[in-house]
Order: structure tokens, then sequence, then C-alpha cells
């Protein structure tokens, strides 16, 4: 009878696992400001239309949004204001998405070359330091709790690369970046303990520096639930062609999967807006790779900022034309299967 239960709880375990939808998603950081300064979407029948309907309509079913302290309105490098955050996280469940958010811990980008503390933080003392994370992110928690929206994912950190908050939370300094990572850790699991947390880097290719960065972070008590990549084949020397790089982003994520235990996810992901055909294709190989890491561990990907129109943002590596329409990029999150 107990061998039985026990084959009965591991086949619902498994069930329920396997019910959870891959991950099709879209950070849509831009999207508030770019309707505040008017610009239209239109759906594929040229229609003008909600771009998060337009996005579902194309498969996407995850929503990833930024947050930063205090943003400056500035059209492209403000706004993700804690109020704006939650008001677009709610319109993207309200359409029945799930939601990522993303921690910056700066009051504008923060990636591999800046991670500018937040200004109101400048001058405090480590002890403070940590205090200041961790009051922060409970509070755009509770926020997020209280207008109804449930957090799937939670990055603490955005491609952290040589750490966050500098120059405390440097590389250099492992043991206080693990403690400031871990004070957004636990405030985020106080208000939601379903809610993965995500320790995020670029250059998903390169198995040796994620295998020492993770490595240290195991070593200094970081705690976490996901690894999440960064791929962008664009940014590469030479900027090769993504089949010269798609197998080692493989590698690298079967290789984190197993050797740390964890589940892995492309969290962002983009190809030459003008080269539709192109990022079609490594989007459904990206998809397959991440599909076949062992044991389900693979959750999904990501596309930054798919809506992100160049004529709009000067961003080369959005999925949008000049014609206020989706490329044929968009395509591969429907024809994935």
């Amino acid at each position: 009878m107990k061998k039985l239960l026990l084959t009965l709880l591991i086949a619902a375990g498994l069930s329920a696992h396997a019910a959870e939808p891959f991950v099709k998603g879209a950070d849509v950081g831009w999207l508030p400001q770019m309707e505040a300064t008017g610009y239209k979407f239109y759906n594929k029948q040229g229609q003008q239309q909600d771009a998060l309907r337009i996005l579902k309509d194309y498969g996407i079913n995850t929503i990833r949004l930024r947050t930063w302290v205090h943003p400056s309105d500035d059209k492209a490098s403000g706004h993700n204001s804690k109020d704006e955050t939650v008001t677009m996280a709610l319109r993207a469940q309200q359409l029945g998405m799930r939601v990522m958010l993303n921690f910056h811990y700066s009051d504008s980008w923060a990636d591999p070359q800046q991670q500018r503390k937040p200004a109101a933080w400048v001058g405090h003392d480590f002890a403070q330091l940590k205090r200041d994370v961790y009051d922060y992110t409970l509070d755009v928690m509770r926020a997020m709790e209280k207008a109804g929206v449930k957090l799937e994912w939670v990055q603490v950190g955005n491609e952290t690369r040589t750490g966050m908050i500098y120059p405390e939370g440097h590389t250099d300094n492992w043991p206080q970046l693990a403690q400031l990572i871990n004070q957004g850790y636990d405030a985020i699991k106080a208000v939601s303990p379903s809610s993965k947390v995500v320790l995020h880097l670029d250059r998903g290719q390169d198995n040796q520096w994620f295998r020492t960065w993770f490595d240290n972070a195991k070593a200094n008590g970081a705690k976490y639930d996901v690894i999440g990549l960064s791929y962008y084949p664009y940014w590469l020397d030479g900027r090769p062609d993504y089949r010269q790089s798609i197998d080692a982003l493989a590698a690298n994520m079967n290789d984190m999967a197993a050797r740390y235990g964890k589940e892995v996810m492309v969290v962002e992901v983009g190809g030459e807006d003008s080269q539709p055909q192109n990022t079609y294709d490594m989007l459904m190989a990206v998809q397959q790779k991440v599909r076949a890491v062992p044991n389900g561990k693979g959750l999904g990907v990501i596309y930054w900022e798919p809506q992100g129109a160049r004529s709009w943002s000067h961003y080369e590596l959005s999925a949008w034309g000049a014609d206020g329409r989706a490329t044929k990029a968009m395509e591969a999150f429907l024809d994935f299967k």
C-alpha cells in the first residue's frame, strides 16, 4: 500500500510539473513610455491594438518587467517605478500571462557595464545598505501582493556578471555580494514564498564564466532557485551567426542544471530586426535547446523588448518593424510546440 501511495504521489508530482507551460516570454519594460509618447501598435491585420494582446496572440504567455528605485522620466532610460511596474504586471496578469519581476537595484540600467547604486543609498554603510535592499524589495513585493499580482519569478539583480550595487556588491568581495543577494531573496520569500528567485548573468554561452560565478555563489551561501541567462549572438565579437554559439549555450545550460541542481531559463534573447528570418531560426533553436535540458529543468525563453521598435528606441534587436507590426521573428513562439 505504501509503495502504491508513493507511486501515485510521484506521478502526481511529475504531472503537475509537466503541466507547467513552457515559458514564451517578452520583456516589455519600455512599453509604458512607448504608450506615453503615442506609439501605436498594429496586429497582423493592420488594426491598432494593445501591444500585450498582440504579443499574446503570438504565443507569448509570460511578461518580464524591470523596476528601478527612483527613475527619471527620460523616454528610453526612465520610468519603471514601483507604481508603474505594478500597473503593468496587473495588465499582463489580467490577460492570463505569468509575470517575472526584475530588480535592478539602481535608478536606471544595471548591466555588466554599470551597476550604480540608487542615489538615495549613496553614503550608507554596509549594514544600512543591506537594510536598503531588504526594505525596498519588501516594499515592491508588498505592492504587488496588494494589487493581487502573483509573481512566478523574481530576479535579484540584472546581468550581475561582476556583481551589483557597486562597490560594496562587486564580485571582488563575494561575501558581501552574497549577503546583498540574500537580503533580496529573504524579502521576496517573506511576501511570496512560491516565487522562484532568479540570478542572471549575460553571455549565456560562456560556461567557464558561469561556473566561476556560481561556484562562488555556492561557496558564499547565496540563495536562489533559477539560473537566468542572456543570449545575444549579435553582441559577440565579430557578430557571428547564432549557429556558431548555440551549441555552447546548450552545453552551458545542461552543465548549470547538472552542476547546481537548478532550473535554467534564457531570460533575455534578441536578434537583428533587419534579419527576421535569421532571428526566427535562432529563436526556434534556442527554444529547442532549453526544452532539451534534462529532467525538465529548462523553463523557457524570454525575448528582450520585442515590441521596442527601432524607430522609437534606436535599438537594433527588437522584433518589430517600422510599420508598427511584429516581424516574422515573433512567429517562432507560435510555431514552437
